[in-house]
């Protein structure tokens, strides 16, 4: 193929994993890094010319400061595909990957993504988005193929907020359906939720436009609709009265919804943000309430106007 990249991928969980095929099967040169792996990170980034990190929001600085050792080409894009904030700074990966190499352009990849699927080359898109253009051009010829569809969207942070804000409210969904509420219940939660998900994301500094696309709404109807998603898992199994550390004991990888709701709780009080879901998500996280009480305030907030 002409132009063919050299791709490193970081993280060899089910999202790097799905990744690093999608690149490859387009003729690209793809190494794949993991913390258990044999090879440095050194190693496998010569001659690299995109670095895609796929890691959990735990390992984003780690990552992060084991590439600032190294003498990297200017040239490099970097590729964030995490959904999470971080604990310490609440700030998205993207602002990590940013602050850390203000040079370099960062790409945010995110969208109605589940891996599993992917893997089974069953249909999908997603959205590419950077201030610098064409950076996320590159990175969609890297990925697009006939089964993958790569959009282009210059509102970084929007594009990256939708991702990680759709966690929370998939654990909601998830209790949704654990205690059979009905498809009611679940259409009135989901569009609250992206209701939600717009009022913080504007908050933030998001366009609102971006959130009624594939990596805000797209990708929430994604994750509260499949068993395929942990947060999503999380959410379900609680219902069904499983205890928190039971269900992380047996979840295959990370539930970024988990620690996203602790970091958004935290900062929309700060801020002053409504945030009637993610709260009763936190205190049904902490323990301090059960799935149905956590419903039922929901249903039993002030009555008013749809819009403001």
């Amino acid at each position: 193929m002409t132009n063919s990249k050299s791709v490193v991928i970081l993280g060899a969980g089910a999202w790097g994993s799905a990744l690093a095929t999608l690149a490859s099967t387009n003729g690209h040169k793809v190494h794949v890094w993991s913390r258990r792996g044999s090879k440095t990170l050194a190693e496998v980034l010569e001659g690299a010319e995109i670095i895609l990190s796929a890691v959990s929001m735990k390992g984003v600085r780690d990552v992060v400061s084991g590439l600032k050792s190294l003498s990297l080409s200017p040239e490099i894009i970097f590729v964030t595909a995490t959904k999470g904030l971080d604990p310490q700074t609440t700030c998205t990966p993207s602002q990590i990957w940013q602050e850390a190499f203000p040079h370099h352009p960062i790409v945010v990849l995110s969208g109605p993504n589940l891996s599993a699927e992917i893997q089974q080359k069953l249909p999908a898109a997603t959205v590419v988005a950077s201030s610098v253009i064409s950076a996320a051009e590159d990175v969609q010829l890297v990925l697009s193929s006939h089964r993958f569809r790569v959009y282009t969207n210059t509102d970084t942070l929007g594009v990256e907020l939708g991702g990680t804000l759709k966690n929370v409210i998939a654990i909601a969904a998830g209790v949704c359906d654990g205690l059979q509420l009905g498809t009611n219940a679940k259409a009135a939660l989901v569009t609250r939720g992206l209701t939600e998900m717009v009022r913080i994301g504007l908050h933030w500094g998001g366009k609102q436009e971006t959130f009624y696309g594939l990596s805000g709404l797209g990708d929430l109807l994604a994750t509260c609709n499949s068993p395929l998603s942990r947060n999503y898992q999380v959410g379900y199994q609680l219902a069904c009265g499983k205890t928190l550390t039971e269900i992380l004991a047996h979840l295959q990888g990370t539930a970024e919804g988990i620690n996203t709701t602790k970091v958004l709780m935290q900062r929309s009080k700060q801020q002053n943000i409504s945030t009637p879901i993610t709260e009763q998500v936190y205190r049904l996280l902490q323990g301090e309430v059960t799935p149905r009480q956590a419903l039922e305030e929901l249903m039993l907030r002030d009555i008013k106007p749809e819009y403001h």
